[in-house]
């Protein structure tokens, strides 16, 4: 039972990050007015909208689950030795597919405008992640992978940080929150951000094939940078 109800507020949480986060990008990053005069949030407020969906889905589902919501943090904090292991497939299994729900959702409500249209080959469709052709500012394979995995393992030991015994109670959803927020404003330009599996395998199965065929990256490198910042905070603190 305890297992079902944290697989539920894993699921409802990631959720709400993609349906804020990825929704932010998708319906209000670039708006203009019936004038022509932008007033969209821009990548600003998506990065904004990244930050408040975490801040808030963990205040809300932290003391069920942790508020992961992101496969590469939960494998993280297994290698931080602040997870434990036969909790880790359930975990990412609630992930990916609350991911996937906020993204039918989204494509829903998007769809309902007349005219809307995914191009597969454009940078960023349906804010989806890529490298090369499909990166927002033209950045390589290599350029992403080492984006993707610095900023997530950054994630980690901040996440860690924020969360241990001696941090101040009820402060760690905002660090949280402001770190993911920070994340983004570095590395939209380079991949759309993901440093989150679930986020990018939501949005890829609408983006088309160029999202599909790129997807592996944003699996793999933030879960190897999630499993580094969980080894180098655990290393830090080892005489906890």
């Amino acid at each position: 039972m305890a297992l079902a109800k944290k697989f539920i507020a894993e699921f409802i949480g990631t959720f709400w990050l993609v349906l804020g986060g990825c929704g932010s990008a998708v319906l209000a990053a670039h708006v203009a007015g019936s004038d022509g005069y932008p007033f969209g949030i821009g990548y600003a407020g998506v990065a904004l909208a990244f930050g408040l969906t975490v801040l808030t889905g963990a205040y809300a589902f932290g003391s069920v689950s942790g508020a992961h919501f992101n496969p590469a943090v939960s494998f993280g904090l297994w290698a931080g030795g602040r997870f434990a292991g036969k909790d880790l497939i359930p975990y990412v299994i609630a992930q990916v597919l609350g991911g996937l729900l906020a993204g039918w959702v989204l494509y829903l409500i998007a769809t309902g405008k007349s005219g809307f249209a995914i191009d597969p080959s454009a940078p960023g469709a349906f804010a989806s992640n890529g490298y090369g052709s499909r990166s927002p500012g033209g950045f390589s394979l290599g350029a992403a992978f080492l984006t993707e995995a610095v900023l997530t393992g950054m994630f980690l030991v901040v996440i860690m940080g924020a969360t241990h015994k001696t941090a101040v109670a009820g402060f760690a959803p905002i660090a949280i929150g402001l770190a993911l927020t920070l994340i983004h404003l570095i590395s939209i330009p380079v991949t759309n951000t993901s440093v989150n599996p679930a986020r990018s395998t939501a949005v890829a199965l609408f983006a088309g094939s160029g999202a599909l065929d790129q997807l592996w990256l944003f699996w793999v490198a933030p879960i190897i940078g999630g499993v580094i910042g969980g080894v180098i905070y655990r290393a830090l603190n080892s005489n906890d």
